[in-house]
């Protein structure tokens, strides 16, 4: 049986895999990325993930600055299926045209739930405790076309985002494997999405600055679960008259009830091999582990210590 003729849209390192399943089992005739960018500490010119590894694959690539700019070039190509994975650029109704069979994605959520840039991240943020992957038929709208297949996954209480990516990668290759079987026997399903769409936008820098005293204990907890690939999450902390943003690494919600007594805010407790605990606007939590700027993370009471916290201080109420 002859394979698919496909075009394969991709940029980051979670993209990788899906490209490596996508030639096993198709014919790829062309790679689009985005182009080249600064990278690394010397902001270098250089290749995203997706474009290093065509080009180990021997797989011709395109990186244009706009997806306009290539459409000629990919419009020459007699393709029969697209699939995009974290491509990162919207596609107009004449590019969707373009392959006999469509354009697949593969989405880190339920659709309709979590469209968006950040599936991931929000499901965490938002308090999901069940996500998964949906591949579905790309459509002019934001996430909306009619889907082929989906897979669910429980979102444990230790989950991070990175963690999560973890999980779900493989989930996805499973069932791109799962599609590209069926559609290979002519089964094409187009099941339209059901339900109310929920959003999963793109994570701002501002998104990441969080203070206990205006959040819960969960809602801070969730946002510097979420925010373990992406922004890094940080509160402020006050000391001797000076304020900076610590950042925050990992955190553990109290099961005690916090002191109604004690302003939000405010260190309630320092503990060995705990961490310090700090009141939120609701409840309290542990930060374990911080990372202080200009050094390396660390355990959060050694850096209680190091700046000499005491319990009823308010160093992080700003």
């Amino acid at each position: 049986m002859n394979k698919l003729k496909t075009i394969f849209f991709g940029t980051p390192a979670l993209s990788v895999p899906y490209l490596d399943l996508f030639h096993q089992l198709t014919d790829v005739q062309l790679v689009v990325t985005q182009a080249d960018k600064p990278r690394g500490r010397g902001m270098e010119i250089s290749p995203c993930p997706v474009k290093k590894r065509a080009l180990e694959l021997g797989l011709p690539v395109l990186s244009p600055e706009k997806l306009k700019d290539a459409f000629s070039q990919i419009a020459a190509l007699p393709f029969d299926l697209g699939l995009a994975v974290a491509y990162g650029k919207i596609f107009r109704p004449d590019f969707l045209a373009l392959p006999k069979l469509g354009i697949l994605n593969v989405h880190f959520s339920l659709l309709p739930h979590l469209r968006g840039a950040a599936p991931v991240q929000q499901a965490l943020i938002q308090g999901y405790t069940q996500t998964g992957i949906s591949i579905f038929w790309i459509r002019p709208g934001m996430d909306d076309g009619p889907l082929f297949l989906q897979k669910e996954i429980a979102i444990l209480p230790q989950d991070n985002a990175q963690t999560l990516f973890e999980k779900l990668i493989p989930l996805g290759l499973s069932g791109l494997q799962t599609a590209l079987e069926q559609i290979a026997q002519g089964h094409l399903v187009q099941t339209p999405q059901q339900g109310e769409p929920t959003l999963a936008p793109m994570l701002q820098k501002e998104d990441a600055l969080l203070r206990p005293a205006e959040l819960s204990a969960q809602s801070l907890h969730n946002r510097v679960r979420g925010l373990a690939c992406g922004p890094k999450p940080k509160v402020p902390f006050t000391h001797n008259g000076k304020t900076e943003w610590l950042q925050l690494v990992k955190t553990e919600i109290s099961s005690s009830p916090a002191p109604q007594t004690a302003d939000p805010g405010t260190v309630l407790c320092i503990e060995r091999n705990r961490g310090i605990l700090v009141k939120c606007k609701e409840g309290s939590i542990w930060f374990n582990e911080v990372h202080p700027a200009g050094k390396k993370p660390m355990a959060a009471e050694a850096f209680a210590n190091g700046r000499g916290l005491k319990p009823g201080d308010g160093a992080f109420k700003e």
